[in-house]
């Protein structure tokens, strides 16, 4: 399927490049267009990170929304996930972020989602790209029924109490010593708060956002700097969420980083042992290692793997009835608790585990040995690398290479242009041999 503005993750770009006023403003009247649906008062969600973009994109989609007809409901930065909920929360028609998650402050984009609280299908997306293409002048509201905007105060609050309900009451966090990687993000007020009530002791950093410094340096992306700051206090673990907080990584007391494969293992042992698994398995991509599949085999769970994009990952949940999936970079989805990846409930879930073996976060977080895994990326300008014949040829090999014992998965970003070539085995230089092989036939093809 060919999109024109819709990516794997709504859509995404260059500041005042792909993203403009005028098609931001587009955006809000063709969906709430789309969205008008009954006689009553039309209202829309919306959300956004730290970005300086985010305030001209914001306005834009204001005037947009109301033009139509909407009544906007302005949440100020608030996390992914906390838009997805509340949307529902507050019985909106439609709710949009505004972030480009764990890209550069230079990027920005739209996310939508519906009264349901999940992001938009296929066929919503393409009808709203054909009435973005339309001639809107022709839908706009009569001056008496143009829509009205307002902030809302307790956004905070309600998203806070939300994120402390996913715990037992009777479970706090009394005692450790937590860092917290905001990424100078859009959690950087709403995550170190819902811990401090939890009980923990909180250290923040990545939490002073000034337009350009969204995962700068900080954030799930680029977690040495908590991985420095856990071993100089000695603190009990680090959580680091991204530039939108729909995903989460942990270091551990030691430093080391603990990837999303890792707590999906954690989450789905725990579950089994308490009943909480609504399917016998849980959901992952083709990125996550095969040490988690045989990990979870070993349990007597499955894991199915869909294509890489937490949308992908809760579609096959919704359809198949299975209530946890995510991805090795971070985005793990707990239906029971949210229609989209939370990396402050994810994490949550992780320090519960911690809080009842009362044992180090490297002894609970570490469950199996992940097996060599190596991922590069090719930048390429134009055209279609993977469809020339010396690639093909080469991708065939590299499979040869591996056999049985590995796999070898070649993607192209959903987001960027990059080919993404990743392959894992139990030969550590077998799996090195057949990425390089693979990388420099792509890399001559888009040269």
């Amino acid at each position: 399927m060919i999109r024109k503005y819709f990516g794997t993750d709504g859509i995404r770009g260059r500041a005042n490049g792909v993203i403009t006023p005028d098609l931001a403003m587009r955006v809000g009247q063709a969906t709430g267009i789309a969205f008008r649906r009954g006689d009553h008062r039309h209202r829309v969600v919306i959300g956004k990170d730290t970005r300086l973009s985010g305030y001209m994109i914001e306005n834009a989609l204001v005037a947009g929304f109301t033009s139509v007809g909407m009544d906007v409901l302005l949440l100020g930065p608030m996390p992914t996930p906390a838009v997805a909920m509340l949307t529902r929360s507050m019985r909106a028609d439609l709710g949009v972020m505004i972030s480009a998650s764990h890209n550069p402050y230079e990027d920005n984009g739209i996310k939508l989602f519906g009264p349901d609280g999940y992001k938009l299908n296929d066929e919503l997306e393409a009808e709203i790209t054909r009435l973005i293409d339309s001639d809107l002048g022709k839908q706009l509201s009569p001056s008496a029924m143009l829509g009205r905007a307002k902030r809302v105060e307790s956004a905070h609050a309600r998203y806070i109490e939300f994120a402390k309900r996913t715990l037992p009451r009777n479970l706090g966090l009394d005692g450790l010593r937590i860092v917290l990687d905001c990424a100078n993000g859009a959690a950087y007020k709403v995550a170190p708060e819902a811990l401090w009530e939890l009980g923990a002791e909180v250290i923040t950093i990545g939490d002073e956002p000034d337009g350009f410094n969204i995962n700068k340096d900080v954030g799930s992306t680029k977690p040495a700097a908590l991985s420095q700051k856990v071993r100089e206090l000695r603190a009990d673990l680090g959580i680091a969420l991204d530039g939108d907080a729909d995903r989460v990584l942990i270091v551990d007391e030691q430093g080391q980083v603990v990837d999303g494969d890792q707590l999906m293992g954690v989450i789905a042992r725990s579950w089994q042992e308490d009943g909480r698994l609504s399917a016998p398995g849980i959901v992952a991509t083709v990125m996550s290692n095969l040490g988690l599949e045989r990990y979870l085999a070993g349990l007597g769970l499955s894991m199915a793997r869909t294509a890489v994009g937490d949308r992908y990952v809760l579609e096959h949940m919704r359809a198949n009835g299975f209530n946890l999936g995510g991805e090795q970079s971070g985005h793990i989805i707990l239906s029971d608790y949210g229609t989209t990846g939370d990396g402050l409930v994810a994490a949550l879930q992780l320090l519960a585990v911690v809080k009842r073996q009362e044992k180090p976060v490297s002894e609970v977080c570490h469950c199996f040995e992940p097996l060599p895994q190596i991922l590069k990326n090719v930048r390429y300008k134009q055209g279609r690398p993977l469809e020339e014949k010396p690639v093909v040829s080469a991708i065939k090999a590299a499979e040869q290479l591996l056999g049985e014992s590995g796999r070898l998965v070649i993607r192209p970003s959903g987001t960027e242009p990059v080919i993404r070539v990743m392959a894992e085995g139990d030969d550590r230089d077998l799996v090195m041999r057949a990425v390089d092989e693979v990388v420099e036939a792509v890399t001559k093809a888009a040269a």
